[in-house]
C-alpha cells in the first residue's frame, strides 16, 4: 500500500483526537478536521488517501460531505462512522457511493482494516490513471473537461500550460460553464496539488464579517471575538485560494485585497503584525470585469493585476457538437453516483439533448443526466428560451435536425461509422456526403481525436 493520508472528520474534539492517535499508532498518516468544509480543502482529483467522517455533525454532515467529495472525484473512498440509530442512514450512504461504514463503538483494528483496503483501492485508481496518461489515453484534465471541439482542446492545452506555473489566474465564463472545475484542474496540475484548495464565494460572504472571514482576527478585535481565529487566507497554508465571483467583492475590500496580491502578506483584525502568505490566487467571474471597471464597481488596478493570465471557459452554445458526448459522460457519472447500472441512451434522446438550448450550461446538462438515470423526464430541466426565438426557415430547420441526428449517432457509437449508417438506413456514401455538407467530423464527436499535450 502506498503512503496515503487519512482525512479524519469529527466535530467532537476528544473523540477526534483519540481516534487520530490510535490510527497513528497503526502507522497511518492522519490529518484531523472539526468540519467537513475544512476537510474538503484537502480533497482533489489527485488526492492519495481516504476520508473517514462521522455522519452526525454540526454544519456540514457526513452525508453532505460524501456528496461533495464524490462531485470532486467519485472514486475517492469515503468511510462513514455511525451511531447505533443511524445504520439505515449508513445503508443509504452505501447506495449513494460510500466505500464502507462502521458503527460506534468500534475497535480501532476494524477501522484500520477498512482504511487499508480503501487505501489499496485508491492506489490502484491513481496508478491506472497514470498508466492511461502515459499510454496517451484521456488524462485527468480531459476526464474533467471533456469535448473534442477545437475550443475545448485549446482550453485543456492552456490549463496544462498555466497549471504547471505558479501564476495567479482569472477564469471567465457563464454560470454553470465549469469555472470551478477549471480552477481545481489548475490547482491539481500545480506543485501545490498536495496542499489545501480553499474556495471562497465572494457573493455569499456577509459584508459585516467578510474581513474577519478572509484575514482572521485577534481576541477582542470586535464584540464577540472571544478567541483568536485564522482567516481563510491563512488556512490555505501553501495551497490555492479560489475567489469565486470576485466581481461581487465590495469596492473597499478590493483595495485591501490588492495589497495582499502585491505584498503576499496579511494583517489580522486587531493586530499590527503582518503574516507572510504563501498561496496562489485564482479568481472567477461571470460578468465582464472591464465593464465593471468602466462603471466604477471594480478597481482598474486590481483587474490588471488579476488579468496577467486569463482562461475563458466556453458556454455549451459555443461547443454544441460536444453536447451529446458530454451528456453520455454525465450519465455514466450519475449512474456511478446513484449506484445504477450503466444504461444505453437512446439515439432519439441524444438527438433531443443535442438540439436544445442549455443556458445553465454543464450544470443544467448534469441535472438532465441525473434525471435520465433516475428515470425522470429530462425535459423537466429544459429552458423555455428555445421557444422564444424567431422561427427558422423550414430548410434550415431540416438541416439543423439532420445534423443533430447524425452527430448524436456518431457520438453514441464512439466515432464508428458503420453502425451509424446501418442504424439510419442510409448508404456509407450518403453518410459521408451528408457529413461533408453539414460540416461534421467524426474525430470531434468521438474519444479518438488528437489533443494537445
Amino acid at each position: 500500500m502506498s503512503d496515503g493520508i487519512v482525512l479524519l472528520v469529527d466535530d467532537e474534539e476528544e473523540l477526534r483526537r483519540s481516534t487520530a492517535q490510535a490510527l497513528e499508532l497503526q502507522d497511518l498518516t492522519v490529518e484531523s478536521f472539526a468540519s467537513g468544509e475544512d476537510a474538503l480543502a484537502r480533497v482533489s482529483y489527485a488526492f492519495n488517501g481516504v476520508v473517514v467522517s462521522d455522519i452526525r455533525m454540526r454544519g456540514m454532515d457526513g452525508m453532505t460531505l460524501l456528496q461533495r467529495v464524490r462531485e470532486i472525484d467519485h472514486e475517492l473512498p469515503v468511510i462513514l462512522v455511525t451511531g447505533h440509530g443511524d445504520v439505515q442512514l449508513a445503508v443509504t450512504a452505501m447506495r449513494e457511493g460510500a466505500y464502507d461504514f462502521l458503527e460506534k463503538p468500534f475497535a480501532i483494528q476494524a477501522l484500520d482494516s477498512i482504511i487499508r483496503r480503501a487505501m489499496d483501492r485508491r492506489g490502484l485508481v491513481l496508478e491506472n490513471r497514470r498508466l492511461r496518461a502515459v499510454a496517451g489515453k484521456r488524462d485527468d484534465v480531459e476526464t474533467r473537461m471533456p469535448g473534442r471541439t477545437p475550443i475545448m482542446v485549446d482550453l485543456r492545452y492552456r490549463l496544462r500550460a498555466i497549471g504547471a506555473s505558479d501564476a495567479d489566474a482569472l477564469i471567465i465564463g457563464d454560470t454553470g460553464a465549469g469555472k470551478e472545475v477549471a480552477a481545481r484542474a489548475l490547482h491539481d496540475l500545480s506543485p501545490r496539488a498536495d496542499r489545501p484548495f480553499i474556495a471562497i464565494n465572494c457573493a455569499a460572504l456577509p459584508e459585516t464579517l467578510i474581513e474577519s472571514e478572509l484575514f482572521g482576527h485577534e481576541t477582542g478585535a470586535f464584540p464577540g471575538a472571544i478567541r483568536a481565529r485564522y482567516g481563510k487566507f491563512e488556512h490555505a497554508r501553501g495551497g490555492t485560494i479560489l475567489l469565486d465571483e470576485i466581481g461581487s467583492m465590495p469596492i473597499d475590500l478590493q483595495a485591501k485585497f490588492l495589497r495582499v496580491l502585491q505584498e503576499r502578506t496579511i494583517t489580522r483584525l486587531g493586530s499590527n503584525e503582518t503574516v507572510a502568505l504563501d498561496v496562489r490566487f485564482i479568481a472567477t467571474s461571470k460578468v465582464d470585469l472591464e465593464a465593471e471597471v468602466a462603471a466604477g464597481r471594480f478597481r482598474a488596478d486590481l483587474f490588471y493585476r488579476l488579468n496577467v493570465v486569463t482562461v475563458r471557459v466556453p458556454a455549451l452554445a459555443q461547443r454544441q457538437a460536444d453536447i451529446p458526448l458530454l451528456f453520455l459522460q454525465l450519465v455514466r457519472e450519475a449512474a456511478a453516483r446513484y449506484g445504477r447500472e450503466d444504461g444505453t441512451v437512446p439515439p432519439e434522446v441524444l438527438a433531443d439533448i443535442g438540439q436544445r438550448d442549455w443556458p445553465g450550461n454543464v450544470r443544467e446538462l448534469r441535472n438532465a443526466a441525473d434525471r435520465f438515470v433516475l428515470g425522470l423526464d429530462t425535459r423537466s430541466t429544459a429552458s423555455p428560451s428555445s421557444q422564444d426565438k424567431e422561427p427558422m426557415r423550414l430548410a434550415d430547420r431540416v438541416s439543423a435536425f439532420e445534423r443533430r441526428i447524425i452527430a448524436s449517432a456518431i457520438a453514441a457509437h464512439g466515432g464508428s461509422l458503420r453502425p451509424v449508417y446501418e442504424q439510419l438506413g442510409i448508404s456509407r456514401k450518403t453518410l459521408y456526403e451528408k457529413m461533408q455538407k453539414l460540416g461534421l467530423d467524426k474525430r470531434l464527436l468521438s474519444g479518438d481525436g488528437d489533443d494537445h499535450g
